[in-house]
């Protein structure tokens, strides 16, 4: 039942024409809406295409402020504590270093990692088992889910309604005091598409500009495209398949990962290939988050697969036995590579810290 819901919300926010409406004049309400200037989405030259139509929710300054007070507001969850940016977290590439998997309402614990916000406007869909395929409808999930918020959408909105500040601030952003679940979700989505990060070392080299790799950089360069970027590919460093890595099954979770979506057998502890764009600070790795180093992450691509009926054939040698083949010296240099994919200006930009 909560599926279907899910699928008839998403198809009332894709289908409704709404855009960001004329702030020039006063409301029947008696709001005056601030100007409402149009934001610069600038695509960095080595990016491809946005996959966000920006042209049917173009960010604005009142609509970032909008989503960037709802993002940190603790009041999207039944709790009144666990916001968006609970679990998100700037430092950490918008990702949570504290625990494990996501921790929600009433300390209860999740069984995912919480994965990092940068670049969703450029990502195909999303969450680790991409149970949404369009970025304005994906703040159902963690909303709803029991583990996460655990609320509900209408509860949202009343609480938004009856505060001080939203009224004016939904007035600013859209040209009326109106509060709806279309508006929210657009005013989320206009805070979360500008987390574009693409200034890190990488980029600047990529780009061409005066940036030059070590000698160890360099060397990580080559063997990561050799032995890792069939996955992790391109500009994004993935490729946004869903692919059964050999994790071995957490008994505590049991998470089937991308069957639970598709119902397909196939697809069964199948999750989505991250991008490792500031890998160095995303920590803990993998959706359950159970290996905290690079180093780890390495070692169990050559020593810790586990062996399943769909497990990825890449990861399958060509006598059989499991794993690729990446030796320690080898592995050390594809690290410090991947620490070139830091981009501390996202890290630390301004606009996106909470108040």
């Amino acid at each position: 039942m909560k599926q279907l819901l899910y699928i008839l919300l998403f198809i009332s926010i894709s289908c409704s024409t709404e855009g960001t409406d004329d702030t020039s004049v006063m409301t029947d309400d008696g709001y005056t809406p601030l100007p409402n200037p149009a934001l610069n989405f600038e695509i960095p030259s080595n990016f491809p295409e946005s996959t966000y139509d920006v042209t049917q929710n173009p960010p604005t300054e009142q609509g970032f402020e909008l989503g960037k007070r709802l993002f940190f507001d603790g009041r999207l969850a039944s709790d009144g504590v666990v916001s968006c940016g609970f679990c998100h977290i700037q430092e950490f590439a918008f990702t949570h270093h504290t625990h494990i998997t996501s921790h929600g309402v009433d300390g209860q614990i999740g069984s995912r990692n919480a994965q990092p916000l940068h670049n969703l406007a450029f990502m195909a869909d999303f969450t680790w088992d991409g149970a949404a395929t369009f970025l304005d409808s994906q703040y159902i999930i963690p909303i709803t889910a029991e583990k996460e918020m655990n609320e509900t959408i209408s509860n949202v909105l009343n609480k938004l309604r009856d505060d001080d500040n939203y009224p004016q601030l939904y007035a600013n952003a859209f040209g009326d005091q109106e509060i709806t679940t279309e508006r929210t979700f657009k005013a989320l989505s206009q805070f979360i598409v500008m987390m574009i990060s693409g200034n890190s070392k990488y980029d600047k080299w990529e780009r061409g500009e005066a940036v030059t790799l070590t000698p160890d950089e360099d060397a990580g360069r080559i063997l990561f495209d050799a032995k890792c970027a069939s996955c992790h590919a391109g500009t994004l460093q993935t490729d946004q398949t869903y692919r059964n890595n050999g994790l071995a099954i957490d008994p505590a979770f049991n998470d089937i990962g991308r069957e639970r979506v598709t119902g397909l057998p196939e697809d069964n502890r199948k999750f989505k290939v991250p991008s490792l764009r500031n890998i160095e600070i995303t920590f803990p790795y993998m959706h359950d988050g159970r290996l905290q180093s690079l180093q780890d992450v390495l070692d169990f691509y050559t020593d810790g697969i586990t062996a399943s009926d769909n497990l990825d054939p890449l990861l399958v040698r060509p006598d059989g036995t499991l794993g690729l083949d990446i030796a320690q010296d080898e592995k050390e240099k594809i690290i410090t590579f991947l620490k070139t994919l830091t981009d501390n200006d996202f890290l630390l930009d301004n606009r996106f810290k909470e108040f």
